[in-house]
């Protein structure tokens, strides 16, 4: 725990983190857009619930699974792609066009107006997070607010056509169920629907990113993922503690809150280091070392985190809502990459990262490969994160 010059409190060890973010003295009210990242309850649940309806268990519980075979198409696809040439940015021509393409298919949002939108989400990923001073920090607010109301229209128009017009995508099902409109008003709605847009793919590419680079690091663990491809769901755990695509939550303290021997006063701004409770030596033996072992189905000792023990989807009741999706497209794709890729190898290491204190992921990673494997028959070993109960928050 430090106190910071700027009047925050820096928390960086693991139970000091959990804690707070099941303490209900804590708030994720924030100036922005409306949605459940910046709620609190009983509005977060209200709206959480309604999202929840059509996207996951009870009511809809295969649409992530249904969402498989399309993932491995399009890895497919675009791995075919990298074939005839012998370097690639993986983060352009890979680990972009990936997620942002499955939740334009989720969220039923044509993947031709990613160019309009990839400008709004280039700008959210340059100014979000308190860097600079005080005048700095309300420019790059009013930034925010802004590109978030450019998505809130686009998506607006998008809604309105398909409430006439439905399809089997996840705005049609709200926008169609009266139910919604019954606990969320349509700010509200797009709101969500622009967090879900954004934060479905940004984080996605920092997770395949920070994997690639971490296993081309590891060829010990990307010899075995191309031997093993259930070893895929270990490795995609251990990537989200060892690596995490978003490093820091922040947090308000609404009533003076006592942890570890320190008192947080009523009003404090709350930073809480997800990346450093991961690699906590208090949580997880050798914290630094990466190693998939980890989480295996056995019991913890207090040392060995078992599956899903990380910061790396946050926690409490703004665990993240798109946590299966991400795995299923992690897993998918470092194995498929580690499977079909001859002999790959980083052309510059360290990469050139993001200058973003939030989203941690490089911006560019250049890797050399012999050459592209031919694709595997369908019905060939994939990793399962349904049978590996891996998709579920713990």
């Amino acid at each position: 725990m430090l106190e910071q010059a700027d009047g925050t409190y820096l928390v960086s060890r693991y139970r000091d983190i959990v804690t707070l973010l099941h303490d209900p003295r804590i708030s994720s009210r924030g100036p922005g857009a409306a949605g459940i990242i910046r709620r609190d309850p009983p509005e977060h649940d209200r709206m959480r619930q309604i999202l929840m309806r059509h996207y996951g268990p009870p009511e809809t519980p295969g649409r992530i699974e249904g969402m498989r075979a399309g993932i491995v198409d399009l890895v497919t696809s675009l791995i075919d792609r990298l074939g005839g040439q012998n370097q690639v940015d993986l983060i352009d021509e890979f680990a972009y066009p990936l997620p942002v393409t499955v939740i334009c298919q989720l969220l039923g949002v044509p993947l031709e107006d990613e160019p309009r939108f990839r400008v709004w989400a280039d700008s959210i990923v340059d100014n979000v997070g308190p860097v600079g001073s005080a005048a700095d920090q309300a420019r790059r607010q009013r930034e925010l607010d802004g590109a978030f109301a450019q998505i809130s229209e686009y998506l607006g128009t998008l809604a309105d056509a398909r409430r006439q017009t439905p399809g089997d995508d996840l705005i049609s099902a709200l926008v169609t169920d009266d139910r919604t409109w019954e606990g969320m008003s349509r700010a509200e709605l797009l709101a969500n629907a622009a967090t879900l847009l954004l934060a479905g793919h940004l984080t996605t590419v920092n997770l395949i990113g920070n994997g690639m680079l971490t296993l081309l690091r590891q060829p010990s663990v990307l010899d075995r993922l191309r031997a093993e491809p259930g070893f895929a769901v270990p490795v995609v755990e251990e990537l989200l503690r060892y690596e995490p695509p978003v490093h820091f939550l922040t947090r308000v303290a609404l009533d003076d809150i006592d942890i570890a021997g320190v008192t947080i006063p009523a009003g404090a701004q709350i930073r809480l280091a997800l990346a450093a409770g991961n690699r906590d030596p208090d949580h997880v033996r050798d914290p630094d070392r990466f190693d998939p072992g980890r989480h295996g189905p056995g019991p913890a000792d207090g040392h060995q985190p078992r599956r899903g023990q990380h910061l790396g989807f946050g926690g409490g009741i703004h665990y993240c809502f798109g946590a299966p999706l991400a795995r299923l497209e992690g897993q998918i794709a470092l194995t498929e990459l580690a499977q079909r890729l001859d002999s790959p190898r980083l052309l510059a290491d360290p990469p050139p990262y993001r200058l973003n204190a939030i989203l941690r992921g490089p911006r560019h990673l250049l890797i050399g490969y012999d050459r592209v494997r031919p694709a595997r028959k369908p019905g060939s070993s994939r990793p399962d994160a349904t049978k590996a109960g891996a998709g579920q928050p713990r």
